[in-house]
C-alpha cells in the first residue's frame, strides 16, 4: 500500500512539474511570436469567453459553469490600407493536447503578407496555460465552439475584418474544428481547408494505442470509450456530418501520414460525396509525400507548392488584396 501511494504522489508531483514546464515553454514561444512577425504584422493577444463546460470536472467548485476564458492571437499586416475592409482567416491549431506555437510563424508569414488578418485561438484542452485549462478539453466538441467565438471576437473588436470575406483553417486536429466549424456555422464563413483532418474518431480509436484512448475516456473529458458510447464519438467526427456542408472546402490528405491515417481522410471525402457535395469541395489525396503528417508545413518544394495551391483556394472566395501568383 505505502509503495501504491509513493507511486501516485510521484505520477501527481510529475503532472505539476510538467504543466509548470508547458507554461515556461508557453512564455518564452509568446517571445517568438512577436520577434517572428516582427517585420510581419502587429502581434497582439487577447482573451476572451468560449461557453460553459459540459463537463465541470475541471472547474473549482467556486467556477463550475462559469464559460470558460479563452487566449488568442490575432496578426494585422504591416502597412494595411485602413480605409478598406480585409479578409479574416480563423487558423487552428492542431493537436489532442498542444498549442499555436511559432513553428508555424513561416505559415502566419505567408498569409499576412497576402493581406489576411489572422486570429488564432488558444482553445480549451490547450498546453501551458495550466492544468485546469488543460483539462478543460472537450475534443470535437466545445473546442469547435471556442474557435467559433475567436471568429466573433474578431468580428466584433476588429473594425477592418470583412464580415463577408471570413475562411478557417486548419491542419489535424485543427483540421477537425476547421470542418465542425463549417458543419455548424455554415452562414459564418465563406471558405474553409483542412489539411489531414482527424475525420472519424470511431475509426480512429481501432488503430490508436490504448494511452489515446484514455484521453478521451477521462472523466474530466467524455468519460467513455468509443465501445460504450460510439453515438457521442459519431456526433464528434467530420466524416459523420458530413451532410450538412454548404462552404466551398479544400482537403489536403497523404498516404504516408503517420499520425492520421488515410483512411480516415477518405471516409470523408466519401461521405461528403455520397451526400451531393461534389460541387462544394476540391481535395488531393497526396502518395507518400515526404514528410507524412507534417507534408505541407514543412520547407520542401512540395510543401511550398501544395500551399500554394491553398493559398489559390482561399484567394477565389476571400480577394485578398496581395494573392499569390
Amino acid at each position: 500500500m505505502d509503495d501504491e501511494k509513493g507511486n501516485e504522489e510521484l505520477r501527481r508531483w510529475q503532472e505539476i512539474v510538467n504543466h509548470q514546464f508547458d507554461a515556461l515553454n508557453k512564455h518564452v514561444d509568446d517571445l517568438m511570436w512577436f520577434t517572428a512577425m516582427q517585420d510581419h504584422a502587429k502581434v497582439d493577444k487577447v482573451a476572451f469567453c468560449g461557453p460553459p463546460p459540459q463537463n465541470t470536472l475541471a472547474q473549482g467548485p467556486q467556477n463550475a459553469g462559469n464559460p470558460v476564458k479563452i487566449s488568442a492571437y490575432t496578426f494585422i499586416p504591416k502597412n494595411i490600407d485602413c480605409s478598406k475592409k480585409h479578409p479574416l482567416i480563423v487558423y487552428v491549431h492542431g493537436g489532442v493536447h498542444s498549442n499555436f506555437s511559432s513553428g508555424g510563424a513561416h505559415i502566419i508569414q505567408e498569409l499576412v503578407s497576402q493581406g489576411y488578418l489572422v486570429i488564432s485561438p488558444d482553445y480549451r484542452g490547450s498546453t501551458g496555460y495550466g492544468e485546469m485549462h488543460w483539462k478543460l478539453i472537450d475534443y470535437g466538441g466545445l473546442e469547435v465552439e471556442d474557435a467559433f467565438e475567436a471568429r466573433n471576437w474578431a468580428v466584433e473588436n476588429e473594425c477592418l475584418v470583412d464580415t463577408d470575406r471570413i475562411g478557417i483553417m486548419g491542419w489535424s486536429h485543427g483540421g477537425l474544428i476547421t470542418l465542425m466549424n463549417l458543419f455548424n456555422h455554415p452562414g459564418s464563413y465563406k471558405v474553409g481547408y483542412a489539411g489531414v483532418p482527424v475525420s472519424d474518431l470511431i475509426a480512429r480509436m481501432g488503430y490508436k494505442h490504448p494511452f489515446y484512448h484514455d484521453l478521451f475516456a477521462a472523466d474530466y473529458h467524455i468519460g467513455r470509450y468509443a465501445y460504450q458510447d460510439p453515438k457521442e464519438y459519431r456526433k464528434r467526427s467530420p466524416a459523420w456530418n458530413a451532410a450538412k456542408l454548404q462552404t466551398p472546402l479544400l482537403i489536403h490528405t497523404n498516404t504516408s501520414d503517420e499520425d492520421v491515417n488515410c483512411l480516415e481522410v477518405e471516409r470523408l471525402i466519401e461521405a461528403l460525396l455520397a451526400n451531393g457535395k461534389k460541387d462544394l469541395i476540391e481535395y488531393k489525396i497526396y502518395q507518400n509525400a515526404p514528410g507524412g503528417h507534417s507534408f505541407n508545413r514543412i520547407d520542401t518544394q512540395l510543401a511550398k507548392d501544395s500551399r500554394r495551391e491553398i493559398y489559390k483556394f482561399l484567394a477565389r472566395h476571400l480577394n485578398p488584396p496581395c494573392p499569390v501568383a
